[in-house]
């Protein structure tokens, strides 16, 4: 039977030094040359990602920004892109204002990819993460509101107060793909908002059938992997994940810290 087999970066497959051990690497570089399917799926950018996995050889396309995107490894293409919709995405971003809530905004703008903020309104947390992506050729620092409507947008990052962002969550959960939840490294509150198409588990299924596979084995630790456990024939949660996704588990393995997943690879894979 033909698997593919996917994880999660940040949580499962990355220790907490925000890497892919020596150990994980090899062990998923051996087993890829010998023919094992394996891509991850990720909030993170193609760029990002590439930076925590230095070291590790993925053949196939890679989902990133929580399934917005699937890119090629090797060219940097794009196969497959979720954007939102222009008239609603303003909209929504008019709604966050209102509120005092000034996100980072991802998009396309005149043909290169940008991450857009404005840094006198943004929060502390807003600043721990662009000041850790400084020199990022995308850092778009900018001085209106305005200015974060340009583009084709695909990706929404908020990160303030709970009282502030839950409401907005609440509002928007069920029209467009939202995923609130506590960064794992500095402990702020986050709410990301994505193109309702965009999601991990629509991603994994488009890989799923590109690559002809019968059965797909995926691997996790937070709330935000729980729709491609859902859509997986088995879900292993990381033994540091969320009790949530641990009731939807197939099984648990050891932690990001203990290469639970590249362990669980090199004893069970068919």
């Amino acid at each position: 039977m033909k698997t593919l087999y996917v994880s999660d970066l940040d949580g499962t497959l990355l220790r907490s030094d925000e890497r892919t051990s020596d150990f994980t690497n090899n062990v998923i570089n051996r087993m890829t040359a010998n023919g094992m399917l394996f891509s991850y799926a990720t909030a993170r950018s193609i760029i990002t990602a590439k930076k925590v996995t230095k070291g590790l050889d993925a053949k196939i396309p890679l989902i990133v920004y929580n399934g917005a995107f699937i890119i090629d490894n090797a060219s940097g293409e794009i196969l497959k892109a979720n954007y939102f919709n222009r008239s609603s995405v303003r909209e929504l971003l008019d709604r966050l204002f209102e509120n005092h809530i000034y996100p980072i905004v991802y998009a396309y703008i005149d043909g290169k990819e940008k991450f857009s903020y404005i840094p006198e309104l943004s929060t502390s947390g807003m600043k721990k993460f662009t000041d850790s992506r400084k020199g990022d050729v995308r850092e778009n620092a900018v001085e209106s509101v305005e200015e974060l409507k340009k583009g084709e947008i695909f990706y929404i990052t908020c990160i303030d107060d709970p009282e502030k962002l839950y409401p907005i969550y609440k509002q928007y959960q069920e029209k467009y793909h939202c995923v609130y939840q506590t960064d794992i490294y500095t402990k702020d509150q986050w709410l990301e908002i994505m193109p309702v198409e965009a999601s991990k588990a629509n991603a994994i299924q488009q890989l799923k059938a590109m690559f002809n596979c019968e059965k797909v084995v995926v691997f996790g630790d937070g709330k935000n992997d729980i729709d491609m456990f859902e859509i997986a024939d088995e879900g292993y949660a990381v033994s540091n994940a969320h009790e949530t996704l641990k009731e939807k588990a197939t099984g648990i393995i050891g932690s990001n810290d203990e290469d639970g997943v590249a362990k669980w690879l090199e004893q069970n894979k068919m």
